[in-house]
């Protein structure tokens, strides 16, 4: 069974497998073959007769085979009965731990996201942070592996978490309780006449998830809501064809998203089922919210709604991950994960390093460490893949210049009620879209300024 999942690095991450194939063209390039396989065995051998301790022959293939995927991209790796038990389960979207999605980063594990209503979330942990201790013991130099397993554990038991946050002076100590993840991937909530459409993640349940809040929406609003705000942030990603099918609950024609792999004639497309169901919202005003934790599937949805002149993207640019990873079974609990194809945007643009640019590019002023904490992002990866048609961001995202519309303080907000101003901003725009006046004369706006 073939298995297409798009997610960030991590322990959160699920992912796939393939079939490889050894050959060459050429006689002689399977005898220079064959000499490096002689070379690996001569290396192999040499380590188990004469390296300090004795070490047991699983433990070096293993060692061999995650040195060899490791030496490709960020998301290409090969899991063990150990991690394909984790994949299995957090795919599921139910999992004992903190709630956390991590990267190794020179060593030190730097956490991607947050999950929504878990223990990390709740104690304030944010992306970019670096856990450098657990319950006061050092974990430089401990592989992800080894780092994730000391995080789980029973639910109800503590763990403390030294946190190195850029921007602040001194490490601080979190103490968390560990308990039964169980991810709520679709959230919804009607402000102001707007519904709110929070979505943390794309398994199995996440399409019908939101088919069942637009339903709530509408009841809740006596079928006429102003718009929808689709709110991606911190959404690390997750199943292929969990995007296609929420792109294609806003969707009633085109494109949803294409993959291409190594061959020119190997690609795929997938595109909106206009006879099936069509746009759910009835063309209601839509807002999709992004940050820099939105990765991979969640850039699927957001680019495909921007590209399609569907939805207005608002907030900050995503994490950038365009690549398709593909998971085959080697045995029944052991899995390789590969990264096979890129994926593009109805308009043919990879986000693969660049991210989505959102329309409205609006910061997160209630956040107190906005400003000083720097976005952890694929660009930023050892050996992740290129694209060279990547547009650079840093005049935009470095640009100095105040905006009137951005001047108020996280303690401002908090006196006016607002906690979340990104969401905020966002349930206004929809407010002022609902005007059909002026939406047309936004959408006229913002149409040319996009950058493709």
């Amino acid at each position: 069974m073939r298995k297409i999942l798009l997610r960030t690095s991590g322990f959160t991450a699920a992912a796939l497998v393939l079939s490889v194939a050894v050959a060459g063209p050429a006689a002689s390039d399977d005898s220079a073959d064959y000499k490096q396989f002689d070379q690996f065995m001569a290396v192999f051998e040499r380590v188990k007769a004469d390296y300090v301790d004795k070490v047991d022959d699983k433990t070096l293939i293993k060692g061999a085979i995650d040195g060899m995927l490791a030496s490709l991209d960020p998301h290409s790796s090969y899991m063990d009965a150990h991690d394909f038990k984790n994949m299995q389960s957090t795919t599921e979207g139910n999992y004992g731990g903190l709630g956390l999605t991590v990267q190794m980063d020179e060593g030190a594990v730097k956490v991607i996201a947050a999950s929504e209503d878990t223990p990390a979330y709740r104690a304030g942990i944010k992306p970019g942070d670096y856990i450098t201790n657990l319950d006061g013991n050092l974990i430089y130099g401990d592989s992800l592996d080894q780092s994730v397993d000391k995080m789980r554990g029973t639910p109800g038991t503590k763990i403390r978490l030294t946190i190195v946050r850029p921007g602040r002076d001194k490490p601080f100590d979190v103490t968390l309780t560990r308990e039964i993840i169980e991810i709520k991937l679709v959230k919804t909530q009607v402000k102001n006449g707007v519904g709110i459409i929070n979505i943390n993640g794309f398994s199995k349940p996440t399409g019908p998830g939101v088919e069942k809040a637009i339903a709530d929406i509408e009841k809740q609003t006596g079928g006429h809501p102003l718009g929808y705000v689709i709110d991606l942030r911190n959404n690390p990603g997750g199943l292929l064809d969990q995007a296609i099918e929420v792109s294609d609950i806003f969707l009633d024609h085109g494109e949803i998203v294409s993959q291409r792999g190594r061959e020119k004639a190997d690609i795929e497309r997938y595109f909106a089922e206009s006879k099936v169901r069509g746009d759910l919202t009835h063309g209601a005003p839509i807002v999709v919210l992004v940050d820099a934790g939105s990765a991979s599937a969640a850039e699927i949805v957001a680019a495909a709604l921007q590209d399609q002149r569907r939805a207005i993207v608002l907030g900050e640019r995503s994490f950038g991950k365009g690549s398709v990873q593909t998971l085959l079974p080697l045995t029944d609990d052991t899995a390789l994960r590969l990264t096979t194809a890129r994926y593009y945007t109805p308009s043919g643009r990879s986000v693969q390093e660049g991210g989505v640019e959102p329309d409205i590019i609006v910061p997160q002023l209630s956040d107190p460490d906005y400003k000083d904490r720097p976005r952890l992002r694929e660009a930023d990866l050892k050996r992740h893949l290129l694209n060279q048609a990547k547009v650079d961001n840093s005049i935009l995202e470095n640009d100095a210049k105040a905006d009137p519309r951005f001047a108020a303080t996280p303690d401002q907000l908090k006196k006016a009620g607002i906690d979340d101003f990104q969401l905020d901003y966002a349930v206004r725009t929809i407010a002022r879209l609902a005007n059909p006046a002026v939406q047309v004369a936004m959408n006229s706006a913002a149409a040319p300024a996009r950058k493709r």
